[in-house]
């Protein structure tokens, strides 16, 4: 649902496997599909994400259709939601009718639930996580391909065709592993709420996003310059909102600067959000990076000389995501 229609969605099957295209024509390693485990899964994807959230992804399709069988043939939309407590309404309760719960959980009307949804995120998290122990096994970079993606889902909520967060996931599973710091540096088009809520009174994780400027471009209410994280979180959070039209050398001067951050941090390791939609072509953002640029900007987040992990999420030209994904990670193996 986009202002007020139904329209294709932008997040499809495609982009993954043009990626996949990409990389068997151009390998990089060893393609790995991991196992599905849930049993072994939750504990990694609890650390991030609230039990109450869970629950309702868990069973929110079956909710759908039990509230009406003729559900079963539509995607599960939400269309109410609960503003602030400041406001009056509360969100405290757990609502009888899963019509008011996918408003409660979710921030936008754009990230439908279907039939497959609680297996795919699973899918995802699992990928990020094989990824993780991948890094802490002595890889010196992993990619954990997936779709949906993940750095817009919060420690309770959905939205961006987010569900749960991959790199959020990874990241935790690197401190969990025994790095003292993790840096999260995001380089998609949208800013990355969800990791920032996730990691933004924390002090251990660094979070870092380079971004369309939010008053303009989704997802609008976080990601301005002035978030800089808060209790013991203070100072571990950092904005580099961009106007549109950006080009490459203005993108690469905030590069420069949020790693410099990472190297001021101390990170032991780094976590990239790696969206694709800073292309020229993409149909829903506004940067004008091209398809060449994308080998230095892997070479320059191989620069910190850490161990680094991947998540795929934005990036919406679907014929050049392939392309523009492996010139960055092959840029980023030749530099590495």
């Amino acid at each position: 649902m986009f202002r007020g229609r139904l329209v294709a969605s932008h997040e499809s099957p495609a982009r993954l496997e043009h990626v996949l295209a990409e990389l068997r024509r151009r390998p990089l390693g060893e393609l790995r599909e991991p196992a599905l485990d849930e049993t072994a899964l939750m504990p990694a994807v609890r650390a991030v994400h609230e039990p109450r959230y869970l629950d309702f992804l868990r069973t929110a399709w079956d909710d759908w259709v039990a509230l009406d069988p003729a559900n079963a043939d539509l995607d599960a939309l939400p269309s109410v939601w609960p503003l602030p407590n400041r406001h009056g309404f509360r969100q405290d309760g757990w609502p009888d009718n899963i019509a008011a719960r996918l408003g409660q959980f979710a921030f936008d009307s754009g990230t439908p639930l279907t039939a497959g949804s609680w297996r795919a995120a699973l899918g995802g998290a699992a990928c990020a996580l094989a990824a993780a122990q991948a890094v802490l096994a002595g890889e010196r970079g992993a990619f954990a391909l997936t779709r949906p993606p993940g750095h817009h889902a919060g420690p309770g909520f959905c939205g961006g065709y987010c569900f749960l967060n991959n790199a959020a996931i990874a990241a935790q599973a690197l401190r969990d592993g025994g790095h003292a710091r993790v840096a999260v540096l995001d380089v998609d088009y949208h800013h990355g709420n969800g990791t920032q809520t996730v990691f933004y009174e924390r002090a251990d994780v660094l979070t870092l996003s380079l971004h369309g400027d939010p008053r303009t471009e989704y997802p609008f209410f976080l990601g301005h310059a002035d978030e800089r994280g808060a209790g013991a979180g203070e100072g571990f959070n950092r904005n580099w909102p961009l106007p549109r039209g950006t080009g490459l050398a203005t993108w690469r001067a905030a590069l420069d600067q949020a790693l410099q951050a990472v190297s001021d941090f101390g990170a032991t390791a780094l976590v990239v959000p790696l969206g694709l939609d800073t292309f020229e072509g993409d149909p829903i953002s506004g940067f004008r990076l091209r398809s060449a640029d994308y080998a230095g900007i892997g070479a320059a987040l191989a620069s910190p000389g850490l161990p680094t992990l991947f998540t795929f999420e934005g990036g919406y030209a679907v014929a050049e995501v392939g392309v523009n994904a492996v010139n960055l990670l092959e840029g980023f193996e030749r530099a590495a």
